[in-house]
């Protein structure tokens, strides 16, 4: 198998810009979701009980602990470590020696602290995503600067450490229970949209942030939205087998399988940065010699090969054809694909039942998870081989020391991920290991390991739930609050915000789906909107004047409940058409005993205001200029602004380093005729279609 130092260093950036986004977004909004005036105020989370300080910190992972002893209040520590996390994210982006397990640690505690006060806004399973993601680059960033090939002979064959591939398999079987589970609960969930094929018809315009092109795609034909659904099936559930595959065309053909479809959900759908992160994780499924810049005019210098090779590259593509073959018949027969010449459409149907599909699942979530379990011991015995061929004694002995500490971690992290990714097959779950339990037990509350299941169910098939805010002075004459980023002026467009992700317009989505009492921050929401909160206004409308009652708050606030629906094509100018549904939340004004009582209901009033903290501190005096500076700025266009400072610094790096290049690349080449002797005269040009056996001492594999 061709090395992975390169997908390495692309994961790690990666992971570093996902954090940088993630941190950024958040900073934008902790105002008015977390500070004093905000809706659900961080203050109320962290409250000593009277234990230890340690036993504190176990129970409730966060950071926010310390933000007194700094002279800050919780949402001053929320607004710190989103900056700190931010700049510490964008340095790992941007610099090599940054991308340090010490630094991913950081960005992993920092995260991990917010999250146990975000409360509901931060339940978000990308957030969960990220959490686990950013603990595994603790694991794959190297402890030091890479070896250089010079030092290879003194000890590490072509200067690959033993241990390196073992915690970057562990983002491989990330992605595979994230696909898989997600792919599976569709089916579980007796969703009669997924089951009928028709999700795709309500999706589009039922997703919580949809971007013009949605508009697009939900009015393309039937037979192909079906058809697109047998895709995403085929993709989620069929594809991540392949994932370990031992034949690197089938991975790469995995890998670009999960590209097509993470690029057409951010083309149509605003979802934050998961879809990022998921490409991010994709990285696992590439190798070196498929990144290298030199590979593409390597492959077209062909040399005979052995015929031991010969064979395997024979064999391998048999089994690629046969692998491809099934999954066409699969496809075939348990969607009952036709061609339709006469209308020229294709005809799509389930042919199985969702006992066949429960009977099916029983049978493979086991077999999944001895396929984990065989390709993580492959892995290492492939790093106890490497380590063997470590010479020198002293070498060998500081070469054990991280390959039993990663081999160990490797290990128990994937135990640990058994079980929650056992929790959608039940019968699967209760017949694992139970010290596999205990440890996920443990940890549990770290977020190490997770379960996912994306898109369970499709919502709004009689139209799309909307919850339209209205405030009025005299409760007669009612004015519409309209939000930046959600539905509800019907002749205003779509936006594109991602990777930022308006929280508060996304609670709004699913506080649409049931009555308010299951929503219980959104009594909040009004409470703030009836007194004139700056920070929460800010959260609808960054832009004060945009705002219908930024010169005095509304006397009344009710919210009416809608039906949304994409425009027709023939009606110009306008993008939506919706029809009243419901009163959602009844007419309140300030004082009114029916908001007290809610309020009382779900703790949310502020019986002590907050302790005053001195104005004189010289951190909390700095975090109030850096927020006047930023806050004139929208999220999206704060996000698009890193990004683009991002790209044109990488631009400069390459422009003003261009002699380090062609230096690196010929000490790259060089350690392939110290290595071996024998294929020495096959240093410039590796052999094609094999697994650069010669380049890196890893395990061979047919392509």
């Amino acid at each position: 198998m061709a090395g992975s130092r390169l997908p390495r260093q692309l994961f790690l950036q990666g992971v570093a810009a996902v954090f940088m986004f993630a941190f950024a977004s958040l900073y934008t909004q902790i105002p008015g979701l977390y500070g004093p005036e905000g809706i659900l105020p961080a203050r109320r989370t962290l409250r000593p009980q009277g234990k230890g300080r340690w036993q504190q910190l176990w129970e409730t992972p966060t950071l926010l602990w310390e933000a007194p002893l700094l002279g800050l209040d919780t949402a001053q520590g929320l607004e710190l470590l989103s900056l700190l996390g931010t700049v510490l994210a964008l340095g790992a982006l941007l610099t090599r020696p940054l991308r340090h397990p010490l630094v991913y640690l950081l960005l992993w505690a920092a995260y991990l602290s917010v999250c146990q006060v975000g409360q509901v806004f931060l339940y978000f399973q990308w957030d969960s995503l990220l959490l686990e993601t950013g603990f595994l680059a603790v694991l794959v960033a190297p402890l030091g600067l890479p070896l250089n090939h010079k030092q290879a002979p003194q000890g590490r064959p072509g200067g690959v450490s033993p241990h390196e591939g073992l915690p970057f398999w562990l983002v491989r079987w990330l992605l595979f229970r994230l696909m898989f589970a997600s792919g599976v609960v569709k089916l579980t969930s007796r969703c009669p949209a997924w089951w009928g094929l028709t999700a795709l018809t309500y999706h589009y315009e039922t997703q919580c942030l949809p971007t013009p092109a949605a508009w697009f795609a939900h009015h393309l034909p039937v037979w192909l939205h079906k058809l697109s659904v047998v895709a995403t099936f085929l993709i989620e559930i069929a594809v991540p087998p392949l994932f370990f595959a031992p034949v690197r065309r089938l991975r790469l053909a995995a890998f670009y399988s999960q590209v097509l479809l993470q690029v057409l959900i951010v083309i149509t759908g605003n979802y934050s940065f998961f879809n990022l992160l998921t490409l991010v994780l994709a990285t696992a499924l590439l190798d070196d010699t498929h990144l290298a810049a030199t590979s593409s005019t390597s492959r077209r210098k062909r040399t005979p090969s052995s015929w031991p090779k010969a064979l395997l590259a024979v064999l391998a593509l048999l089994l690629e054809l046969a692998v491809y073959g099934l999954l066409a018949y699969g496809v075939v027969h348990c969607f009952g694909l036709e061609v339709d010449w006469e209308q020229h459409v294709v005809r799509s149907r389930t042919t199985f039942t969702f006992h066949q599909f429960s009977q099916w699942l029983k049978m493979v979530t086991l077999p999944t998870m001895w396929l984990g379990a065989a390709s993580l011991a492959w892995e290492l015995l492939t790093a106890l081989w490497r380590w063997v061929q470590v010479r020198g004694s002293l070498q060998k002995l500081c070469a054990a020391v991280p390959l039993s500490v990663l081999g160990t971690a490797t290990v128990a992290l994937f135990l640990i991920s058994l079980v929650p990714y056992s929790y959608m097959e039940p019968s699967s779950h209760g017949r694992l290991w139970t010290g596999a339990h205990r440890l996920f037990g443990t940890v549990e509350h770290l977020q190490l390991a997770n379960s996912y299941g994306l898109f369970r169910r499709m919502t709004g098939l009689g139209g799309r739930p909307e919850v339209v805010l209205e405030g009025s002075y005299d409760g007669h004459q009612w004015t519409e609050i309209e939000f930046m980023y959600k539905p509800g002026n019907l002749s205003r467009p779509p936006p594109i915000v991602v990777p930022h992700q308006p929280r508060l317009d996304w609670q709004m989505w699913f506080a649409a789906l049931g009555p308010h009492t299951h929503s219980p921050w959104f009594a909040s929401l009004v409470l703030r909107l009836l007194q004139g909160k700056a920070p929460v206004i800010r959260l609808i409308q960054n832009h004060t004047p945009s705002y219908p009652f930024h010169k005095q708050p509304p006397t009344y606030v009710r919210a009416q409940c809608y039906k949304y629906w994409f425009s027709h094509p023939w009606e110009q100018g306008r993008w939506w058409r919706r029809q009243w549904v419901e009163e959602f939340f009844p007419s309140v004004s300030l004082g009114d005993p029916a908001l007290d009582m809610l309020l009382g209901q779900f703790g949310l009033q502020d019986k002590s205001p907050p302790r005053a903290r001195g104005s004189s501190n010289t951190l909390s005096q700095a975090l109030h200029w850096i927020r006047r500076q930023l806050s004139p700025l929208e999220a999206p266009a704060l996000l698009w602004g890193l990004l683009g400072a991002v790209g044109a610094i990488k631009v400069m790096q390459a422009l003003l380093g261009p002699q380090s290049l062609p230096r690196s690349k010929e000490e790259k080449h060089k350690p392939a005729s110290q290595e071996d002797s024998v294929a020495a005269s096959k240093q410039a040009s590796p052999a094609p279609n094999i697994s650069s056996s010669s380049q890196t001492p890893r395990r061979k594999k047919s392509p």
